[in-house]
């Protein structure tokens, strides 16, 4: 019988390359369909055809509610993916998932991955999940041709970051920012994403992950001085293009496109995920891109205060329910930089995987997060999309709406009536 145990880190994984589970198949569960659903299935093809082993993948649009259902009824698939890790503490604390430190090479593991993401599928000291799939929202872009031409440097610090501000206004090139978060009955969520990672980078990780799950109050004074850091950004006098008024009056896709005018940018930073390069301009008759992400435009990484690397982010993780050798065998896969190859060489994906090489990114915006992702110290994710939905998705946001509204002059009252209105028990 053959033993792949020295073939390679992972020993379930080497014995399913040397065949000993062929004919078996592993069942997976995931929120990703249509396309996303084609780039993960296209991404285990070569490995199933290698092993032998069978993936039975069900890609579901309500995935997090299927796969709560089918574990309390004692029907788990053998791996599902999960988005948040509060979903992948609540299985691990009811003894549904299989520990991966019972058979893993953690030392590898631990290779491919920053503390930032191993960290983050730990429940209690054991390791429950792998995760595959990142983004991020701590970038912040400008127009390449324009800050040339100026002289600007993208930031390293948070000093050079408001250093850059200052010259901006002080060369009379307009407002250094655009920003905006009208988005209907979405509004406000911009501004919560600019509290979260400014909160990152003036507290640290435990205060964001109390303050996250109410363990101190939502207006914590740490809280507020992460406030008072964005509010010298959105409302010091020329800081932001149009002022509060514009701040709240502007469709978040308008926004970004000022950073091109004619003849010289009316704003010249805009921090936002990736995403949002599709609202930068189009041709009017083509509707084309105008201005392409790593030619045209350019990211730097929204500067650390204490000189660490934190990212908010998401990311999707691995869990597995069902020990099998042939199971273990596909989440040890899932580890690897191999798994990764095909889904971020046709674009849109990034991975969490620091070993997957950055010529496999396609596009300019998955590389560049690739690097940022890679070497952060610590990830969160949006604080907002974990409260309770009354509180992230309703008083969050529409407090923000009413900072803003206030220019940034309502801070403790704001943040205190946010506080007030947390779900009690």
């Amino acid at each position: 019988e053959p033993d792949g145990s020295m073939d390679g880190p992972y020993e379930h994984l080497a014995k399913a390359e040397a065949g000993e589970y062929a004919g078996s198949t592993v069942s997976i569960q995931s929120q990703w369909v249509d396309a996303e659903e084609d780039a993960f299935t296209g991404a285990l093809a070569a490995f199933s055809e290698r092993t032998g082993i069978e993936i039975a993948y069900e890609g579901v649009s309500d995935h997090e509610t299927v796969l709560t259902v089918r574990v309390e009824g004692g029907d788990a698939p053998d791996i599902a993916q999960v988005a948040q890790p509060g979903l992948m503490r609540s299985f691990a604390e009811a003894g549904n998932l299989v520990a991966l430190d019972s058979y893993m090479n953690l030392d590898q593991l631990n290779q491919d991955y920053s503390s930032a993401w191993t960290d983050l599928a730990k429940a209690g000291d054991e390791t429950y999940g792998v995760f595959y799939k990142a983004a991020t929202k701590s970038i912040v872009w400008y127009p390449v041709a324009a800050w040339e031409a100026a002289g600007y440097v993208p930031p390293t610090t948070f000093d050079e970051l408001r250093a850059l501000e200052d010259q901006i206004i002080a060369d009379g090139n307009g407002a250094p920012w655009c920003i905006s978060i009208e988005h209907g009955d979405a509004s406000g969520w911009v501004a919560t994403d600019w509290i979260e990672d400014t909160l990152l980078r003036t507290a640290d990780t435990a205060t964001y992950d109390a303050w996250t799950n109410h363990e101190i109050p939502f207006n914590d004074p740490k809280v507020l001085e992460a406030a008072d850091v964005v509010a010298d950004i959105f409302f010091s006098e020329g800081s932001a293009w149009g002022g509060n008024t514009a701040i709240n009056a502007t469709f978040i896709g308008d926004i970004p496109t000022f950073m091109f005018t004619d003849p010289a940018p009316e704003c010249w930073m805009h921090k936002q995920a990736s995403w949002i390069s599709d609202f930068f301009g189009k041709d009017p008759d083509t509707e084309e891109n105008l201005y392409e992400p790593g030619v045209d435009a350019k990211f730097f990484y929204y500067p650390s205060i204490k000189g660490d690397q934190p990212v908010l982010g998401s990311g999707d993780m691995f869990i597995q329910f069902n020990d099998r050798p042939e199971v273990r065998a596909v989440v040890e896969y899932l580890a690897t930089a191999e798994a990764a190859q095909g889904w971020a060489t046709s674009g849109g994906f990034i991975s969490p995987n620091g070993s997957v090489p950055t010529d496999w990114y396609t596009d300019y915006a998955s590389a560049e997060q690739a690097k940022i992702l890679a070497e952060a110290t610590a990830l969160r994710f949006d604080a907002s999309d974990i409260m309770p939905a009354e509180v992230g998705a309703g008083t969050f946001w529409a407090g923000m709406v009413e900072w803003i509204a206030a220019n940034g002059e309502n801070t403790e009252e704001v943040f205190a009536d946010i506080e007030a209105g947390w779900p009690q028990g």
